[in-house]
């Protein structure tokens, strides 16, 4: 894919800060229950006074200075240079190579890179979606706060509903209950609160295996389930493919995809009906721009998974954008949150991707 004009910029310094945010809404999942969120705050700093942003989700607080640490070798290994992804990427893909561009290192990476993006659509003046060769435009958006795992389905349609009178038309559901019975009736209580016309996606987050899988599925079939997402191991692409062909419910994965590369594998086999890459997985702006060209080739409908600050801003820019996954984890953070409104994201005119931070909130919510 061909880079648009890269203004001049001189990499100054990579500031990484750790942070811990509570979440509005219980985010009970088939694996644990998140209450917190840890998060890795990056602002790069350019000797011409413009800084970009970004930041990452470290899944485990344990986590955390392991990618600060990673970081800093990357400000180690980039000081100095002009801010140009394709050959920043290159550079430090030769650097990590024998530790290899997976795990805390590919998300470090993809932070780094997120952050030269933006910085760079900054020094042009455009937002990040102009700079990539769209406009910004609304963005279909669903609900991804909350709806977790829980004994109390009362309390679970009242969230529901409330989702959705946040300015929402869809809104996801955690499945992965004991039983089949449990999910359904999980699904039944959600869909009688929010009604027939709201979409509804349920994630099962890798809980089940194969067999189990179909079975549940072809129940879910008939249940006006918009899609099915991640209900076997993440890397089992026979497996997925053989959902999609089984199923009428259409199959989404994506979350896990390992750069272009995994997505690539993914696609081969078929293995999905939709997919939805994860930023800091499938290698920051750079590595969405090759996935989004792998799924135009495909005529796949393609969504994100989280970071919805950035990933509205690629989606207007991805030819068979989808569905934004919405969630409100860094507002709290942000001086301007995303908007929502009329089920859709509203990908601001701000230059770059158009996040600053307050910092009150930050030195607030900071970890060491």
């Amino acid at each position: 894919m061909t880079l648009p004009t890269l203004p001049q910029l001189t990499l100054r310094a990579v500031r990484a800060r750790p942070v811990e945010v509570p979440l509005t809404f219980v985010l009970g999942t088939s694996k644990q229950a998140l209450r917190r969120v840890p998060l890795v705050l990056i602002d790069l700093e350019t000797e011409e006074g413009v800084t970009g942003r970004a930041y990452l989700f470290g899944y485990l607080r344990a986590s955390l200075p392991g990618i600060v640490a990673i970081l800093r070798e990357i400000e180690a290994q980039t000081r100095g240079e002009r801010v140009d992804p394709d050959a920043l990427g290159a550079k430090l893909a030769r650097r990590f190579g024998l530790i290899g561009v997976q795990g805390i290192v590919r998300m470090a990476v993809a932070g780094f890179d997120t952050a030269l993006w933006d910085a760079l659509a900054i020094a042009a003046g455009e937002p990040l979606a102009r700079f990539l060769g769209a406009e910004p435009r609304p963005i279909p958006a669903y609900n991804s706060c909350g709806l977790g795992l829980t004994n109390d389905l009362g309390a679970l349609a009242a969230e529901a509903e409330t989702l959705i009178g946040m300015g929402f038309s869809a809104v996801k559901l955690r499945l992965g209950y004991a039983t089949l019975n449990e999910d359904i009736a999980a699904v039944r209580a959600v869909r009688k609160r929010i009604g027939d016309e709201a979409l509804l996606m349920v994630d099962y987050n890798q809980a089940l295996g194969l067999d189990e899988a179909l079975l549940r599925g072809g129940a879910l079939d008939g249940e006006n389930i918009y899609w099915f997402e991640e209900p076997i191991r993440h890397d089992d692409y026979a497996g997925a493919a053989a959902l999609a062909r089984a199923l009428n419910v259409p199959v989404q994965i994506g979350e896990n995809f390992s750069l272009p590369f995994g997505m690539q594998a993914a696609l081969d086999a078929n293995a999905a009906d939709y997919v939805m890459p994860d930023l800091e997985r499938i290698g920051g702006v750079s590595g969405w721009r090759q996935a989004a060209e792998l799924a135009a080739a495909r005529k796949l409908p393609m969504s994100s998974h989280l970071f919805p600050e950035v990933s509205a801003h690629l989606l207007a820019a991805t030819p068979t954008c989808h569905f934004l996954e919405y969630v409100d984890w860094a507002n709290v953070l942000l001086r301007e949150p995303l908007e929502v409104g009329d089920g859709h994201a509203r990908v601001p005119q701000r230059p770059g991707n158009g996040m600053v931070w307050d910092e009150d909130a930050v030195v607030r919510h900071q970890i060491e």
